[in-house]
């Protein structure tokens, strides 16, 4: 009977998906509508990304690093590069050759505008890196390529450490993130496609040895299959050494949506999804996801928004969960979203629109590349 379920959930997501990359390029897709109003609502002129929620109207290097992404993916090389000229020019002192991203940038208390916290934030260098090798390759720009390059060495230099017992793993940032005894780490902070297409690039650097460690990090500190926000290594394990290690939330809910999209013939694919389809259980029938959920006591509290049943489309688009989740997210309007479920629904909701896939080298496939 299950097997019959997942039958019919798999027939219904390929009737109400959309289309698939590989559809017929004669057909033009329907316009990105949650795209452009992420980009009208939130995306200053000079390319900002503005997080309203916060009374400093906030920019963190991850909300840049994701607009870039969206970016390339809607084929947009001018808005690509105003967003890049901005972060480059405020939150890398003008020079991302020479210095990491700030994360945090915003009004501060006296009412000027500037960085709020200079620490740098791993995954977002991480996208930014990777969103501008591909785009040198899809835009034949070579000057996007050497520029993710150099952030790719300097964030082996400044960000990458080689942990007992563990190997080459990435820090959330520069600072803060190495104790006496451990090291705090954010399992959503590699997605495993990010990280192979890096060792693909650099090779000779410490991206190879990470993506192993990578893939450890993200079974292994979910022993349930349910992923939490942070964990602790402490040279031999992965422990849960507070109370918020216990929990899998608004970040964890990215390890979902990076294992959901991997190729299934990417390293490590299979066993990923695999391994993190416990996730199908806490879905209600109205397709919403627990907001927290204790990983060890596997239950879950709260009702996500909106962007955590799109998050949640890639793994789960051959259940019988994905009409639920598929439902709940178009029942949302864009404008009812605050910034951070805007973009997980751009990035789920785009992925099972069709509108880009990964190769199983880690490679962007957008779907203008396909029919240009």
């Amino acid at each position: 009977m299950r097997k019959l379920f997942a039958l019919i959930g798999l027939a219904v997501a390929l009737a109400v998906s959309g289309p698939a990359l590989g559809a017929d390029c004669g057909q033009q897709p329907a316009a990105w509508e949650r795209w452009q109003n992420f980009r009208s609502g939130l995306i200053s002129p000079e390319g900002r990304v503005i997080d309203y929620s916060d009374e400093r109207h906030i920019t963190t290097s991850e909300g840049q690093s994701y607009a870039l992404f969206f970016a390339l993916v809607d084929n947009d090389p001018q808005l690509f590069r105003r967003i890049l000229r901005w972060t480059e020019k405020n939150l890398a002192r003008g020079d991302l050759t020479s210095y990491l991203p700030a994360w945090l940038w915003g009004r501060k208390p006296g009412g000027e505008w500037g960085v709020l916290d200079d620490n740098s934030a791993s995954d977002a260098d991480l996208w930014i890196a990777y969103t501008l090798i591909e785009a040198g390759r899809l835009w034949r720009q070579h000057s996007y390529s050497a520029l993710g390059s150099l952030l790719l060495q300097r964030m082996a230099r400044e960000e990458v450490a080689e942990l007992p017992g563990l190997g080459a793993m990435l820090l959330p940032g520069k600072h803060g993130f190495a104790h006496d005894g451990y090291w705090k780490l954010n399992p959503s902070y590699l997605p495993p496609q990010l990280v192979v297409r890096a060792a693909r690039a650099q090779p000779a650097g410490p991206w190879p040895a990470l993506a192993r460690s990578a893939e450890r990090l993200l079974i292994d500190s979910a022993p349930k299959g349910l992923a939490p926000d942070w964990t602790s290594w402490t040279g031999k394990r992965f422990e849960a050494r507070t109370d918020e290690e216990r929990i899998g939330s608004y970040d964890a809910i990215r390890v979902y949506l990076w294992v959901g999209m991997l190729h299934d013939d990417a390293p490590g694919a299979q066993r990923l999804k695999r391994h993190f389809m416990p996730v199908e259980r806490h879905v209600d029938p109205n397709g919403r996801l627990g907001e927290e959920i204790d990983i060890y006591r596997e239950t879950a509290h709260g009702k996500g928004p909106a962007g955590f049943s799109a998050a949640l489309l890639p793994l789960l688009s051959a259940t019988p969960a994905s009409a639920a989740l598929r439902a709940y997210l178009q029942s949302a309007p864009s404008g009812s979203l605050g910034y951070y479920s805007q973009v997980l629904a751009l990035f789920g909701g785009g992925w099972d629109e069709g509108r880009y896939r990964y190769g199983a080298d880690g490679t962007l496939l957008p779907r203008w590349e396909k029919c240009r």
